[in-house]
């Protein structure tokens, strides 16, 4: 039982923290911008649930903060449909009612009468505020923790292996891939992770001459620290360190700028999966929820904790240290979900202004509401299949089982 307690908090605690931060600059990231286009905000809320804290600001604005720390929302005044687009005949109604209570013009402060240029720059404010998340901790990573420094050559060739067939040999020094730099072992893995079944010319360092290979990457199949299958990208070559492996410290302009590369390539590589799945190169089986993350975050909770045994304040820095790395990268999942074009979605807004844009009137709300619980529907339903996946259901049952034995 405490064992199970343990295995809970490491779960869950980690998860939370990590999602509240991710939502919560999601969701700044809308009311900035709104603000800055001088939008009538009603409420920004940390958390949901029952109120613990609360104030509201000379602009009229309540900051609230819940009792259920998983993430947060902005609430624009006078944000009352359903997908948040009222339709022609709502905004007419709308129009008259604010000019009747506020007087001529009042309606310009309200989001659904600002230009349809700024009510995209708003939505497309959170998911970009998820991409400088990112950034921002890629960067405080670099500076703080360094960036990982893994120089190497060939140490073997795996018989049968795509390496094999296109002739790499023990020593060769692999510099890029389709013109991609490879300045390490870790940069070739994460850069082969995805891109399996995929041709590539190798730029190759034998002796004094510089050659291509071409190989493809085989997918391969393996069981991970998570608990499940993940698929990657395999050449087939083994690592030999040239000099000494670790991490260098960048100064806080290079971090910043390896931190913007780091979170492209971390972007690249989100939209690389999303196409596998919708092609069906990738099964459904890689598809993961919020269970699946929790597992991941209490792995390298607790990878980081036993890395720093018997030395709190150690094992608190680098727990923190890992959970960053790991907040930039959901971060970045988050921001390219949000950019998806459902209705429910930041995307599925910019949809709908996009319609706008081109009948120069707003999709009826009727139209609107319907397409928002399809798309609720649908988001709903993936995130339900992923969890249940992500769910350790033996584990589950075997411990219930126990309470009754």
């Amino acid at each position: 039982m405490i064992h199970f307690l343990q295995s809970a908090f490491l779960l869950v605690v980690p998860l939370m923290a990590v999602i509240t931060l991710i939502v919560t600059v999601h969701e700044l990231g809308h009311f900035f911008a709104g603000r800055a286009f001088g939008v009538a905000i009603d409420r920004f809320s940390i958390g949901f649930g029952p109120t613990i804290a609360t104030r509201r600001d000379r602009s009229g604005v309540e900051w609230r903060i819940g009792a259920a720390p998983l993430g947060g929302y902005v609430r624009f005044a006078q944000d009352e449909n359903v997908a948040s687009v009222p339709g022609p005949e709502d905004l007419e109604e709308m129009r008259a009612r604010i000019v009747a209570a506020e007087g001529p013009g009042a309606e310009n402060r309200y989001l659904p009468f600002k230009p349809l240029w700024q009510r995209a720059v708003i939505s497309v404010a959170g998911p970009a505020a998820n991409f400088i998340l990112a950034v921002v901790l890629f960067a405080l990573l670099f500076a703080t923790v360094g960036q990982n420094v893994t120089p190497f050559k060939v140490g073997g060739v795996v018989p049968g292996t795509p390496a094999a067939r296109a002739g790499f040999q023990t020593g060769d020094r692999i510099l890029s891939a389709n013109g991609r730099p490879l300045p390490g072992y870790y940069e070739l893995k994460t850069y082969l992770a995805l891109r399996y079944d995929t041709p590539m010319d190798f730029t190759v360092l034998r002796g004094a001459q510089t050659l291509h290979l071409f190989a493809t990457p085989a997918a391969v199949s393996e069981p991970n620290e998570f608990g499940w299958k993940q698929t990657e990208g395999m050449l087939g070559v083994t690592a030999q360190p040239i000099g000494k492996w670790g991490f260098r410290r960048l100064d806080p302009l290079s971090a910043v700028v390896v931190g913007a590369s780091q979170t492209w390539d971390v972007t690249t590589t989100n939209l690389i999966g999303l196409g596998h799945l919708i092609t069906g190169k990738t099964g459904l089986d890689q598809l993961h929820g919020v269970v699946g993350m929790a597992r991941i975050s209490g792995a390298i909770t607790k990878t980081a904790l036993d890395a720093a045994p018997g030395d709190p304040a150690d094992q608190i820095l680098d727990v923190i240290m890992t959970l960053v790395g790991f907040t930039a990268t959901i971060s970045v999942g988050i921001g390219i979900l949000n950019l998806l074009p459902l209705p429910v979605l930041d995307g599925g807004h910019l949809v709908f202004y996009a319609y706008e844009w081109l009948a120069r009137r707003p999709l009826a709300a009727s139209i609107q509401a319907a397409s928002y619980r399809v798309g609720l529907a649908l988001l709903v339903g993936l995130m339900l299949f992923a969890n249940l996946h992500d769910l350790p259901l033996t584990r589950v049952f075997h411990f219930f089982g126990s309470l009754f034995s």
